[in-house]
């Protein structure tokens, strides 16, 4: 989508236009041009791309990867080797960066949109002329124009969506005279791929690909009215519906997240997250660890206890020798008892020691006994030798939980309460053996049915800042709080403590395999892209969606380290405020003829009438589907979220305004004023895109006064340098 700039270029480079490479000392020349720079969110999906070419795995909360991919796959055939530190907006690119390549599929798929929004009205059987007016206004948009010229994602899912749009038009027009033919599957499984990559991209396709469902079930619904065809027919349509609208896009779906699990198959700084299983599965990191650990958690055996939450952060069930204090600073009293908390660091005070009540040693038997789900345990903390223990004392930051501590004996009435039942939450049968990392596993107190859980808290002073561990009754419910799995694991051979210790210190080498399948590893991932949260702050181009109708809003994009150059994702406005009155004027319009039909008047022909219903129920509903849903998100939003929304709003404007001229200007004197109008309208629509050009393309540089001048609206914040 990049129509030539209006006027002369200044002398500023344009800090998106590909670079000639420097030529090499020796070659001769005075090198090419500075390079480039990322602006705005092309340092975000930078780190991503970098990532892909590392093979290092990550997680983005905001969306599935198939779109994250397709940046990266700008940078692989550019011969992009990840090297660079997206770390600040405006940083000079290094020469290993391929910029031009990184930012080609962006602006491909903005540039295809212009031909889509055409093909689009005319498969909603509008004249050429307002097809063409469509495809005009796309090229025209400034806010489209700055999208699609850096790496970044809306213009690939803008097309992604369009082509869902135009595929499910083509396949339904094609199904009123051709059923079954190659050119209707075609179009029809098109649609459905169309929307999987929409979906893919980001999760703002889901809108338009549940849009399109709700059209085919309304069209399908009208088919089973249709007495020509035959039970044997519909059904064969209902199937092929199926196949393609849901079975073909769920199917793809999957496939993005299989070949991006592929890829990045390398332990990297976001794998915490993730369930030591996970870890475990990746290259390096904690796989490092865990090789070769035994798979089955025997009596006697080592281990190491991480729990499943993560949050605040991921932590370890840990103990050392300093106790509680005997009086909190609000005056309650503790047990004195040693402290149990959750570290957030690898350190042998992790480590623990699974042993059987009814024996006292503290080795594996030979063959070993594996611990099964409701086994009674008690756990002994490996260096200080101490049984983990809860009692009905509140515990010191949660006051209606219970304390748990390793238990010292003080020869007072506080007998050791040290008994735990193993329970394994993702177990298939009751008698599922306790396993390595794969196993989640709540601990439950037998004398007080208290569950082992990290309540969060992060203990004062006397507590080195660690988080508190507590019993909680089960009556309150089950929380990933409570679950703990086994991560580090090996089994004990030495029942002398100074030979333990320094086994504990040691690794273990023994050949266990604990490899995940892909549903599973899929499942986590997309749970955790679900659920993660990132730390929500108000951010300076942060805006609400009420602001973007009329654009009440921009953002910098980029600012030239020198000069007065810069990008800004601002919109056309004569064309933004021609979309909302050409959706009130359809709406408008829309009541007035059902009112009138509902009298019986008909003022257009039942043939125009259902052209404007099926034209709204695609542009209106694609607007409503992909706009509203922002007032219910918790998150961060900015202008650029509103874009496919508004591309469905500019495509409605050519449909209103052939309406108008056929329908409501019934003279020629009338017909021909109205076609003036438009051409005004028009020209209006160039003449802004020319006015904002300069900071849509990032040239020419413009002077104080003539950033002063661009700022139609008090609340843009156009930067202007003060010397």
């Amino acid at each position: 989508m990049v129509p030539p700039t209006c006027g002369e270029p200044g002398g500023v480079p344009s800090p998106q236009s590909p670079r000639i490479p420097r030529p090499p000392t020796g070659h001769g020349g005075a090198g090419g041009p500075a390079p480039p720079s990322p602006p705005f969110d092309e340092v975000y999906y930078g780190q991503f791309v970098s990532l892909y070419m590392k093979r290092i795995f990550f997680v983005d909360d905001s969306g599935p990867p198939f779109g994250h991919m397709l940046l990266a796959l700008g940078g692989y055939l550019g011969g992009f080797d990840g090297n660079f530190l997206w770390n600040r907006i405006g940083a000079e690119y290094s020469m290993n960066v391929p910029v031009w390549s990184l930012r080609l599929l962006p602006a491909l798929a903005g540039a295809l949109c212009v031909p889509l929004a055409y093909q689009i009205l005319v498969e909603l059987q509008f004249s050429h002329c307002a097809a063409l007016g469509a495809a005009l206004l796309i090229l025209l948009e400034n806010s489209l124009i700055t999208q699609s010229r850096f790496m970044l994602l809306e213009s690939i899912l803008i097309f992604f969506i369009l082509l869902a749009v135009l595929s499910y038009l083509k396949f339904y027009n094609l199904q009123r005279h051709s059923f079954f033919s190659g050119s209707w599957w075609f179009w029809l499984l098109l649609t459905g791929v169309a929307c999987s990559c929409a979906v893919g991209v980001k999760y703002m396709g889901l809108f338009t690909y549940i849009l399109l469902l709700a059209i085919a079930g309304l069209h399908f619904w009208h088919m089973i009215g249709d007495q020509n065809l035959s039970n044997v027919s519909l059904m064969w349509h209902f199937l092929a519906r199926g196949l393609a609208l849901i079975v073909i896009p769920v199917s793809m779906y999957l496939s993005f997240f299989y070949v991006h699990l592929t890829l990045l198959y390398r332990s990297g700084p976001h794998d915490q997250i993730m369930t030591s299983a996970f870890q475990a599965s990746l290259e390096g990191g904690l796989a490092r660890i865990t090789q070769g650990q035994p798979l089955e958690v025997a009596y006697g055996s080592q281990i190491t206890l991480r729990n499943v939450l993560g949050k605040p952060m991921q932590c370890w069930l840990h103990s050392h020798t300093n106790t509680y204090p005997i009086r909190y600073e609000n005056g309650r009293g503790s047990s004195h008892q040693q402290q149990v908390t959750c570290y957030p660091f690898k350190d042998v005070n992790n480590w623990w020691i699974v042993k059987d009540p009814g024996m006292q040693q503290l080795v594996v038997s030979n063959p070993p006994r594996p611990v099964r789900h409701g086994d009674i345990v008690q756990l002994v903390h490996g260096i200080t030798t101490r049984y983990l223990n809860t009692h009905d004392v509140a515990a010191p930051l949660s006051p209606h939980s219970q304390e748990v501590s390793c238990y010292i004996d003080y020869n007072i009435s506080m007998p050791a309460q040290n008994l735990w039942r193993v329970e394994i939450v993702n177990r298939e049968s009751d008698t599922d053996v306790w396993k390595t990392i794969l196993s989640e596993v709540r601990f439950v107190h037998v004398n007080t049915s208290a569950v082992l859980k990290l309540s969060g808290a992060s203990l004062p002073e006397w507590g080195y800042r660690q988080l508190e561990v507590v019993g909680e009754k089960l009556s309150k419910g089950y929380h990933q709080s409570m679950v703990w799995n086994v991560e580090e694991h090996r089994y004990g051979k030495s029942q002398e403590q100074k030979e333990r210790e320094v086994e504990l210190h040691s690794p273990t080498q023994m050949d266990i395999s604990k490899n995940l399948s892909f549903m599973a590893k899929f499942t986590e991932l997309q749970w955790k892209i679900l659920t993660l949260k990132n730390e929500d702050t108000e951010h300076k181009y942060s805006s609400s969606a009420l602001d973007w109708i009329t654009m009440d809003t921009n953002i910098a994009y980029w600012l030239h380290p020198t000069s007065g150059a810069q990008i800004h994702l601002l919109g056309n406005v004569v064309t933004w405020a021609s979309a909302n009155i050409a959706s009130v004027v359809y709406m408008c319009l829309s009541l007035w003829y059902l009112i009138r039909r509902r009298r019986k008047v008909y003022d257009i022909p039942e043939g125009a009438w259902q052209l404007w219903v099926s034209a709204g129920g695609i542009c209106v509903g694609g607007w409503a589907v992909n706009y509203l849903p922002f007032f219910l998100m918790e998150k961060t939003l900015f202008l650029y979220h509103y874009l496919p929304a508004l591309t469905f709003q500019i495509l409605l404007i050519p449909i209103v305004l052939q309406h108008l001229g056929d329908h409501l200007c019934r003279s020629l004197l009338l017909k021909s004023m109205f076609s003036a109008s438009i051409v005004a309208w028009f020209s209006s629509v160039y003449f802004v895109y020319c006015t904002f050009s300069p900071v849509t393309y990032g040239e020419p540089s413009l002077s104080v006064t003539e950033l002063k001048d661009l700022r139609w609206k008090d609340s843009w914040n156009i930067l202007i340098r003060k010397h």
